[in-house]
């Protein structure tokens, strides 16, 4: 049980080092928020709720990944080199994927509850 502890406290760590020194889990994370807002408001139902929390984490654990490369490559090569700049970009081209993917699964779920509201008016 210890161990699970010390585990758990290097995980909470990562996720501070995380929200503190990257701007765009900030962002990601207000988007997160706003969607779960969107959701509570139109009431959505149980499977799209699975969806949309799978997305949120896909693409905070995608930055999350992306922070570690960028730091290992940073750590093992300081001097600037074409094939660190490709493993970040790569890494960067991840989150990019993941986060449109999470987008479009928004709009599927949100844009018809959208405009049936605003047609409803």
């Amino acid at each position: 049980m210890e161990k699970f502890i010390y585990s758990m406290s290097y995980a909470i760590n990562g996720l501070k080092l995380l929200f503190a020194s990257q701007n765009n889990i900030k962002i990601q994370g207000v988007i997160g928020m706003l969607v779960c807002l969107l959701g509570w408001f139109f009431t959505i139902s149980s499977l799209e709720w699975i969806i949309i929390l799978i997305c949120i984490g896909l693409v905070i654990s995608a930055e999350s990944f992306n922070t570690a490369i960028e730091y290992m490559v940073d750590f093992i090569s300081p001097d600037y080199h074409i094939k660190a700049g490709q493993i970040k970009d790569l890494s960067a081209g991840g989150v990019l994927i993941i986060s449109i993917t999470s987008s479009i699964v928004g709009i599927i779920i949100f844009l018809p509850k959208c405009i049936k509201l605003l047609l409803a008016l």
